[in-house]
């Protein structure tokens, strides 16, 4: 089954592992986590940098998965869609903007204590832990987690693929994908107001939807720069070259077999080439009609029909 996942999928899958078991197995010697989390940015600690390490930082294994699993779920599908590049482009600005709006809202918290109008080095009494430094405490808001960019990832599956139908538990009957994001979207606009200390970056995962939502906008009015948002050239491109290569090893078959003497006649060949050509031809109208109006303008039956030229061979 890994093998099938998309290259620039699985590697993050892979990436976000592997530091995650590093930071578990050499805490004692290195504090992966303290160094690579993003930090306030007037905090003594933070560095610019942050803002892409601190999406590969798990704070533990429940947060680790399913950030993975939805990571593995939604990636799998846009990544076949749109290609590796624009994929990781798109999943690493997600990332970034929702470490920026994060920024944002530690800064409005921060001034509403009063903090950022003190010297990075003046002390404060705080309740419970006694004198700090503000920087102390500008420490100590680090934000880690792919929670931002997988979001994004949810707000480009919905707006995508807006009338498939998936499940959500506890719910017992599947939903269209365009329903689930605003019913994620609206859960952490809830979250983000009543729960504020909750410890959760419930800002970050909005963030991490806006700038998806902005990034596909933009594509979608400029259609014509590198990143083509209609294109899913790869999906469709590896289809078509699969279904050509189906399609080019019969000719070969005939071949040996009428050399042998017994193969079909000149007039099954021409027959046989006609279907070929039909077929060809539905596929590459298929495939246009996907670069114009998008995926969801096929109907069932179109649907099916490219889903079995994919299978075949």
């Amino acid at each position: 089954m890994f093998r099938n996942i998309p290259t620039v999928t699985k590697n993050l899958l892979l990436i976000n592992i592997v530091v995650f078991l590093a930071a578990l197995v050499f805490k004692r010697q290195f504090d992966l986590e303290s160094w690579g989390s993003l930090h306030f940015f007037m905090a003594p600690d933070f560095h610019a940098w942050q803002f892409v390490t601190y999406q590969f930082l798990h704070g533990n294994f429940t947060h680790l998965f399913f950030n993975m699993f939805a990571l593995w779920m939604f990636g799998c599908v846009i990544e076949r869609v749109w290609g590796p590049q624009k994929f990781i482009f798109y999943y690493l600005i997600c990332g970034i903007g929702a470490g920026l709006c994060q920024e944002i809202v530690q800064y409005v918290e921060f001034t509403n204590d009063g903090l950022t109008a003190l010297s990075i080095h003046d002390r404060v009494n705080v309740v419970g832990v006694g004198v700090m430094t503000v920087g102390q405490i500008y420490n100590l808001a680090a934000t880690i987690g792919a929670s931002g960019a997988v979001y994004g990832i949810l707000l480009a599956f919905g707006m995508t693929f807006p009338n498939e139908r998936i499940f959500i538990f506890p719910l017992p009957v599947p939903i269209k994908a365009k329903w689930f994001v605003c019913i994620y979207a609206a859960i952490e606009l809830f979250s983000a107001y009543t729960s504020a200390r909750d410890g959760v970056a419930h800002v970050a995962h909005l963030g991490g939807m806006l700038f998806g939502l902005l990034l596909i906008l933009y594509w979608r009015r400029h259609p014509g720069n590198t990143f083509n948002m209609g294109n899913g050239k790869q999906f469709f491109e590896n289809l078509k070259r699969n279904f050509e290569a189906r399609q080019g090893q019969k000719p070969q078959q005939h071949t040996d077999t009428r050399q042998a003497g017994f193969g079909p006649t000149r007039e099954d060949d021409m027959e046989y080439n006609a279907k070929k050509k039909a077929r060809q031809a539905e596929i590459d109208a298929l495939l246009d009609k996907i670069r114009k109006s998008g995926y969801d303008s096929l109907t069932k039956e179109e649907k099916q029909r490219l889903f079995e030229a994919s299978r075949e061979g």
